[in-house]
């Protein structure tokens, strides 16, 4: 690649998606001699390598059917704003990151505007649990779909998206996960449970209390046990009061270190459904998914594809992590789960040989980073051959 001066724009809507943001700035910057000017939205990582943030990203922290619906007049505002600012920077290339309900709709009004601007999108949309026709419909506005996890490629040329990579996850090469993971490999068994009821303050208020009810079930059955309850800032003050009031209350620990030191001392793990679970796999803590959805959502169920939301089964293909959702999520049996996942059975030597194949199966010869700013450099010199 030339020296020749790079603008990018760039769009995070979530701390998940500056970081992988900021991880592939980094890399193009080692990559591309020429200076690299930033436009967009994103957080601390993406402002570190140099964006100036159109507005406050977490604006964009919106999860779930009810809450875009409640906020959709700030929403198209800020899509607005967004699109305006980025049309009038005339950059080289869009990337675009994960947060469709954002990134897709600016994408789609950029693409309309500039019709010959490379777009980039970092994160695969879920097409393979639902609303399959996205993929067809990206074609018109996505060049490269950066995927990060291992099957999505395949279900991408299946559905006829976009030409889709899988660069890999950050989460395999993450400092602090490979840490955990180090303490963990030969650790004695003990009586020591993660609860990991979410990041949001609806998920915990749903949650909870199933987990309290577990708390309790095990204690009765097992004697003294020890819980840890690792959290986010913003939640700690909610957590502390709604477990204030249990018989044994969990040691609630705010963080993200902390939160990796509870997974390096825990033997089993009960845990919200979402990116945590994989986690939990690629760190080698035996676990149970839960959750409660929205009730939009249960009334969507029927259109909702994929056979399971554990991303560890579906890497693996089979059944790794139990699950358990809404009416059937019982605090009696995720305390039976701990018990068989926290000692030395049949059940747990089955959940580690899933990680393993789990753990293999997202390993790549690049850091992702790396290899997701090389790709991005590519489309690039493809669609603008004369510059680049």
């Amino acid at each position: 690649m030339n020296g020749a001066p790079l603008k990018i724009a760039v769009i995070a809507g979530e701390v998940s998606g500056d970081l992988l943001g900021a991880d592939l700035i980094a890399a193009l910057k080692r990559i591309h001699s020429g200076p690299v000017e930033l436009v967009g939205v994103g957080g601390e990582g993406l402002q570190a390598e140099g964006l100036r943030s159109l507005f406050d990203f977490s604006e964009l922290s919106i999860m779930g059917i009810t809450q875009v619906l409640s906020r959709l007049p700030k929403l198209y505002k800020l899509i607005r704003q967004t699109t305006a600012a980025i049309i009038a920077a005339r950059p080289d290339i869009l990337l675009i990151i994960d947060s469709p309900d954002f990134t897709h709709r600016v994408a789609k009004r950029v693409r309309t505007a500039l019709p010959d601007l490379p777009v980039v999108n970092y994160v695969c949309p879920s097409v393979w649990a639902w609303k399959e026709y996205r993929a067809t419909r990206m074609l018109a506005y996505v060049d490269h779909v950066l995927a990060v996890l291992p099957f999505e490629p395949a279900v991408m040329r299946t559905l006829g998206g976009p030409e889709t990579t899988y660069v890999g996850h950050r989460l395999i090469a993450d400092p602090a996960l490979l840490e955990a993971r180090r303490l963990r490999a030969g650790r004695a068994a003990g009586k020591t449970i993660l609860m990991l009821p979410g990041s949001r303050s609806s998920e915990v208020a749903k949650l909870l209390p199933f987990f309290e009810d577990a708390a309790k079930e095990l204690v009765a059955r097992n004697g003294p046990m020890r819980f840890l309850l690792p959290t986010v800032p913003h939640n700690e003050a909610l957590v502390k009061g709604l477990v204030a009031g249990w018989a044994t209350p969990p040691e609630v620990v705010v963080g993200s270190a902390q939160k990796w030191k509870a997974f390096a001392e825990a033997d089993a793990a009960m845990a919200a459904s979402g990116t945590v679970i994989l986690e939990l796999a690629l760190a080698g803590v035996p676990t149970v998914s839960a959750y409660k959805t929205d009730w939009i959502i249960r009334l969507l169920s029927p259109r909702i594809k994929v056979w399971t939301g554990a991303l560890p089964n579906i890497i693996a293909d089979y059944a790794v992590v139990p699950e358990y959702l809404n009416e059937v999520v019982r605090g009696a049996s995720l305390a039976r789960w701990m018990e068989r996942l926290s000692a030395d059975t049949f059940q747990l030597k089955a959940m580690n040989e899933g990680y393993d194949l789990v753990w293999q199966s997202m390993q790549t010869e690049k850091p992702p980073g790396e290899h997701a700013a090389e790709i991005l450099l590519d489309v690039l010199k493809k669609k603008k051959p004369g510059r680049f």
